[in-house]
C-alpha cells in the first residue's frame, strides 16, 4: 500500500525537478518520496530484488555508453593525464574517508571512503551494497556532494575564458531501435550472472558495464547502447527508493552531525581538482576552463553541457570517463585494499 503513494509522489518530484533541471532530479526525487514514507512509518521501506538488480545493470549500461563514444586514440593520449587526476582524487578521498571514519564510530572506513569517491554518484549506492558499505550514508554524502559541485560548476566556468570552436562531441544519443532495446535489457539482466561467473567485482555494475563496451564496438555506425528514456528514469528511481527507503531518524542524526566535516571535505576535493587543473592546460595544451572541467569532482552531465556550450574540445569527456573508470575500480576492490592498507600498518 506504502509503493501506491511513493511511486506516484516520486515521478511527480521527478517532473518538477528535470524541468527545473535539478541535478539527478529522479534519483532525489525517489529519496525524497521513500525515505519520507520509511521515516513516518518508521518502517523501512524495501524494493524488489530483481527489480534492482535490473536497474543496477542499467545504471552499468550508462556508464560505459560515454566510454564507447571517445575515440580509441584520444583515451591512449590523454590516459597518462586522466590517471594523475584520478591518482589525486583518489588520494584526497581516502584522507577523507580515513578522517569520517576516525570521527565518528558510526562510520567505518568502507562507508567514509566511498562517500566521498568522486565519480559516478548514481553507481556508488548500487556499489556500497555490494562492498559492505553504509548505502545510507553513502548515498546521502555523495548526492550533497553533486548537488554541491553542480550548483557552483556554472558559477565558476561562467568567469573563465572558454575556447572558440565547435562543441565537444557528446555522449551516444538514444537509441529507439525496438532490436537494440530489446538488446539493453538482456544485457541489463545477464551481465550481473555472467561477471559473477567470471569473479569479476562488483558484477551488478561491471558485467553490463563490460557487455555493453564489448557489444558496442560491434554495432554499425549510427547504434548505440544508450537505454530508451524511460528505463533511465525506472533505474534511477530503484536507486533513489533503496537509498531513500532505508533512511531512519538515527542515520540522519549522524549525518547531521557530520555536515559540517562533510562540507569540508567536499569543497577540499573541489580545492585539489582545481589545482591539478592549471599544470593540466601546459601538459595538454588547452584552456583553464577545459581543464576545470576536466577534473570537475564528479556531475558528469552538467560537465558536458557547460563543455557543449563553451567549445571544449575531447580532453574533458576522455579525462573525466578515465578517472571514472579508475574510481569504479578502485569502489569495486575496496574491501581488499583497506585489508592491504590494514595489515601493513599491523606490520609496523
Amino acid at each position: 500500500m506504502r509503493w501506491l503513494i511513493v511511486v506516484p509522489v516520486s515521478l511527480g518530484l521527478g517532473w518538477i525537478m528535470s524541468y527545473f533541471h535539478v541535478p539527478a532530479a529522479w534519483i532525489l526525487a525517489a529519496i525524497i518520496g521513500a525515505g519520507a514514507m520509511a521515516l513516518l512509518t518508521r518502517e523501512e521501506l524495501e524494493v524488489n530484488r530483481h527489480f534492482y538488480q535490473f536497474s543496477r545493470g542499467i545504471i552499468g549500461i550508462l556508464a560505459a555508453v560515454p566510454l564507447v563514444g571517445v575515440p580509441l586514440g584520444d583515451l591512449i593520449r590523454l590516459l597518462p593525464p586522466g590517471l594523475a587526476v584520478a591518482a589525486v582524487s583518489i588520494a584526497v578521498t581516502f584522507v577523507a574517508g580515513w578522517a569520517l571514519a576516525r570521527s565518528r564510530p558510526e562510520i567505518d572506513q568502507a562507508t567514509g571512503v566511498m562517500s566521498m569517491l568522486a565519480g559516478g554518484a548514481s553507481m556508488m549506492p548500487a556499489i556500497a551494497q555490494d562492498v559492505g558499505a553504509d548505502v545510507r550514508y553513502v548515498s546521502l554524502t555523495q548526492y550533497l556532494r553533486l548537488l554541491t559541485v553542480s550548483a557552483t560548476l556554472p558559477l565558476v566556468a561562467g568567469l573563465l575564458t572558454s575556447p572558440a570552436g565547435a562543441g565537444a562531441a557528446a555522449a551516444g544519443q538514444e537509441q529507439d531501435s525496438w532490436w537494440m532495446i530489446g538488446a539493453v535489457i538482456l544485457v541489463a539482466l545477464l551481465g550481473d550472472p555472467i561477471a559473477r561467473l567470471l569473479r569479476i567485482p562488483v558484477p551488478s555494475v561491471f558485467g553490463p558495464l563490460l557487455l555493453t563496451v564489448a557489444i558496442s564496438l560491434l554495432l554499425p555506425e549510427g547504434y548505440t547502447m544508450a537505454p530508451p528514456a524511460a528505463l533511465q528514469i525506472l533505474s534511477f528511481l530503484a536507486i533513489g527508493w533503496v537509498c531513500g527507503g532505508m533512511l531512519s531518524v538515527p542515520t540522519l542524526k549522524v549525518f547531521s552531525r557530520q555536515l559540517p566535516m562533510t562540507f569540508m571535505f567536499i569543497f577540499l576535493m573541489m580545492g585539489a581538482c582545481a589545482l591539478v587543473a592549471w599544470p593540466l592546460t601546459a601538459w595538454l595544451d588547452i584552456t583553464y576552463f577545459e581543464a576545470y572541467l576536466a577534473t570537475s569532482p564528479g556531475a558528469l552531465e552538467t560537465v558536458l553541457a557547460l563543455g557543449a556550450e563553451g567549445g571544449a574540445g575531447p580532453e574533458v569527456i576522455a579525462i573525466q570517463l578515465v578517472r571514472m573508470v579508475m574510481v569504479l575500480l578502485v569502489a569495486g576492490w575496496l574491501p581488499q585494499i583497506l585489508r592491504l592498507f590494514t595489515r601493513r600498518g599491523d606490520d609496523r
